[in-house]
C-alpha cells in the first residue's frame, strides 16, 4: 500500500494515504505535525500569498508562511477564486484513454428508439397529496397479483405539484413528464388529485407523443373507489409490458450520469479518476456518460471549456457556468461558499480543490453537448448538465435527462439512491468496509496495491451485470428510491 501520493510533478503539496504522525518523513520531508488521512502536506515552504498547488493546478493561496512539513489546510489555505469572470475559446484536446470493446448488455429496447436497463412499473404523482394512496394501490396491485416477472413497482414521493408559481411548476411537470419517458420504465400510472396547480388535463396535453397502453391517467377526485380503480389501472399496464424482454445491444445504448456526495481528499485520487477511466472508455465505444454538478465545476471550468467539442459548445459551457454564479448572486449568497464540512474534515480545502477532484469524473473526452435543467440527452459521449451540488437534485436531473443509472463516488458515504439504480464507489477502503451495504465498488482498492487497469475492467465488469440485470444496485437492494427536484421560486 502507497503512503502517500503527489498527485503532478509540480505539486507543492503531497496527500497522506494513512494518518501520518509527527516526526515521520513523506518525500524525504519531516512532518512537523500530524497529518490526518487524505490531508495534505507541504513539501517546501510556502510564503503567505503564494499558490498552493494540486493536480498540477492552483488550489488556492496560502493566507500565512507555510513551513515544509506542516499540514496545509482550511486554517492557512483560501481560495482564489471571486465572482463572474470572463472565458476565451482556447480549446485543447488532451490524449483519451480508453479502447474499442465487442462487450455488450442485455437490456429492454423501447418503441422511441431508447433502452432501459430495467422493465419496472412506475406511480409518477403530480402532486404529493397522493403518496400515501400511491403506495397503498401498488401496496393492494402487489398482494392481488405478485408481479415478479418484472422488476418492481415504485412511487417516488415528492412535496411539489401545488401551490408552485411560474418556473418551478413548470419545472415540476417537466421533471415529472422526463420521468414518465423514461426507458427504465416499462408503464406508468400518472396518479393526480384533482385539485392542484399541476393538472393532469395539462400534464397530458404537453407530454408529447405516449403509448396509452402503457400509460394511463387516474384523478383521485373523479372517482369513488380510487385504491380499486388505480389497480385496476396497473393491471392493464402490467399485462403489456410483462412481455418485455431484454436483448443484446452494444455498449453505446448506455447513458451514464456522474456524480459525487460526501467527497474527501481521496475523491480526486481513486474514485472520481475511475469514473473518469470508464467515462473515456464508453465514449470511446459510442456511449454517453453525463457530467452535473455546476457549482462544483467552479475554479475547474476553463479544463472543461478548453475540451469543448467547437465554439458553439465553448459558449453553451461559459453559459452553463455563469448562469449558476448569478442564481447564487440572485439569492444573495457567495458563489464559492464551499465545500461542506464533511468535505473539509475529509481532506478537501477550497473549492478549487474539490472542482479539479470532481471534474475528473468527466476523463478526458471532447464535450460534445450541454444539456439544460429538465432538457433530454441529445448527443452521444460526454455531456454537461446544469445541475446543484446537492445530492439528490444532481440525480434526479442527471435521471430526467435519459440517464439509465447514475455512478456517485463517495469519500465518506451515503445510502441514498434516485429513481435508477444508483451505484456508490467508494474512495477508501475504510468506509467502504464499515457501510458495505451502501458501496457498490471499492475504489479505494488502487491504493491499496490494484492497477488501474484492473480495477477498471472490474469496474466495467460491474456496470455492465448491473445494466444487463445480473446484479442489483445496493440502492435497489435496499430500496431506497428517492426524487427531489429543483426549486427557485415563491410557495403560495
Amino acid at each position: 500500500m502507497k503512503d502517500y501520493i503527489i498527485i503532478n510533478p509540480i505539486d507543492n503539496v503531497a496527500v497522506v494515504l494513512r494518518p501520518f504522525s509527527k516526526g515521520e518523513s513523506v518525500e524525504g520531508v519531516t512532518l512537523l505535525e500530524d497529518i490526518p488521512q487524505a490531508h495534505k502536506v507541504a513539501l517546501k515552504d510556502i510564503k503567505c500569498g503564494e499558490d498552493v498547488i494540486k493536480y498540477g493546478n492552483p488550489i488556492g493561496h496560502a493566507t500565512k508562511d507555510i513551513k515544509t512539513g506542516e499540514h496545509v489546510h482550511t486554517h492557512n489555505v483560501a481560495t482564489n477564486l471571486d465572482d463572474i469572470i470572463e472565458y476565451k475559446y482556447e480549446p485543447k484536446y488532451p490524449e483519451v484513454r480508453g479502447y474499442k470493446s465487442d462487450r455488450m448488455v442485455n437490456v429492454y429496447a423501447r418503441a422511441n428508439g431508447e433502452f432501459g436497463i430495467r422493465n419496472e412499473l412506475w406511480i409518477v404523482q403530480t402532486v404529493g397529496c397522493v403518496s400515501g394512496i400511491a403506495q397503498n394501490i401498488i401496496n393492494n396491485f402487489k398482494n392481488e397479483y405478485n408481479p415478479t416477472d418484472i422488476d418492481g413497482v415504485f412511487t417516488f414521493n415528492h412535496p411539489f405539484g401545488c401551490s408552485q408559481m411560474g418556473g418551478d411548476l413548470e419545472t415540476t411537470r417537466i421533471f415529472l413528464q422526463d420521468m414518465v419517458k423514461h426507458p427504465n420504465c416499462g408503464g406508468v400510472l400518472v396518479l393526480s388529485l384533482g385539485c392542484e396547480e399541476n393538472q393532469a388535463d395539462k400534464f397530458e396535453a404537453t407530454l408529447g407523443d405516449y403509448d396509452k397502453s402503457r400509460v394511463k391517467f387516474l384523478t383521485l377526485q373523479k372517482v369513488s373507489d380510487e385504491i380499486g380503480e388505480g389497480t385496476r389501472l396497473l393491471k392493464e399496464i402490467y399485462d403489456v409490458m410483462r412481455h418485455d424482454v431484454r436483448t443484446l445491444q452494444p455498449l453505446s445504448v448506455l447513458r451514464i450520469g456522474l456524480k459525487c456526495g460526501g467527497s474527501d481528499g481521496m475523491s480526486g485520487i481513486t474514485a472520481n479518476p475511475l469514473l473518469g477511466r470508464f467515462s473515456d472508455f464508453l465514449t470511446i465505444n459510442n456511449g454517453t456518460t453525463v457530467l452535473g454538478e455546476v457549482p462544483e465545476m467552479f475554479g475547474a471550468e476553463k479544463l472543461l471549456m478548453a475540451r469543448a467539442k467547437d465554439e458553439t459548445i465553448f459558449n453553451e459551457t461559459v453559459d452553463l457556468i455563469n448562469n449558476f454564479k448569478e442564481y447564487f448572486k440572485n439569492h444573495h449568497q457567495v458563489i464559492y461558499d464551499n465545500p461542506s464540512p464533511g468535505n473539509k474534515a475529509g481532506g478537501i480545502t477550497t473549492l478549487e480543490d474539490k472542482s479539479l477532484g470532481c471534474v475528473q469524473k468527466g476523463g478526458a473526452a471532447k464535450v460534445m453537448g450541454v444539456i439544460k435543467m429538465g432538457d433530454r440527452i441529445k448527443n452521444n459521449g460526454l455531456n454537461l448538465i446544469s445541475t446543484p451540488g446537492n445530492d439528490l437534485v444532481a440525480v434526479t436531473t442527471l435521471a430526467a435527462a435519459g440517464c439509465q443509472m447514475v455512478l456517485f463516488t463517495t469519500g465518506r458515504g451515503t445510502p441514498f439512491g434516485g429513481f435508477v439504480p444508483t451505484m456508490k464507489i467508494a474512495t477508501n477502503s475504510q468506509m467502504a468496509s464499515t457501510k458495505s451495504n451502501w458501496i457498490d465498488f471499492n475504489a479505494g482498492k488502487i491504493v491499496d496495491g490494484t492497477s488501474w487497469d484492473d480495477a477498471l475492467e472490474e469496474f466495467i465488469d460491474l456496470i455492465c451485470d448491473v445494466a444487463s440485470g445480473k446484479k442489483q444496485a445496493c440502492n435497489e437492494i435496499n430500496n431506497f428510491r428517492e426524487i427531489s427536484i429543483f426549486k427557485d421560486g415563491v410557495t403560495l
